[in-house]
């Protein structure tokens, strides 16, 4: 897994989904894009979707700092950059740490919440990629 903060709570993905993590770099804004998707990145010649998980998950908007990252993923043929405000770690996490998300999560939230995670000292929600990615209203992927 590789893990990473949204404001004050960690997320992770699974590692075989992430390309690469990069330092923020110059995006460029799309034109009439939903308010989560902050633009394009030339990414060694491959113009690559910026989402912010931020907005996504419906939290405000924060300043870029030299923590901010973009966590490169690819799923289902797609490659997207994933803007979160740092990365923490790469974990191997045991089976028998995941749980499937709490009942109080339900409709699309839920849907983008694969399992949470109890480590010693934290808990970690694991970030179903195919429903983080698709539309928030239901729209076509």
């Amino acid at each position: 897994m590789v893990a990473f903060f949204i404001g004050d709570e960690e997320y992770a993905v699974e590692i075989q989904y992430v390309r690469e993590i990069n330092r923020l770099v110059e995006i460029t804004r799309v034109p009439r894009t939903p308010e989560f998707v902050l633009g394009v990145i030339n990414l060694r010649g491959r113009v690559i979707p910026v989402i912010d998980l931020r907005v996504r998950f419906g939290l405000p908007k924060r300043e870029n700092d030299d923590r901010s990252r973009i966590v490169v993923v690819e799923v289902k043929n797609k490659t997207i950059g994933l803007r979160v405000d740092s990365v923490s770690e790469v974990l191997r996490l045991p089976a028998d740490t995941m749980d499937p998300p709490p009942n109080i999560i339900s409709g699309r939230e839920a849907e983008c919440v694969k399992g949470v995670a109890k480590l010693e000292n934290k808990l970690l929600i694991l970030l179903d990629l195919d429903n983080v990615l698709s539309p928030p209203n239901g729209g076509t992927k």
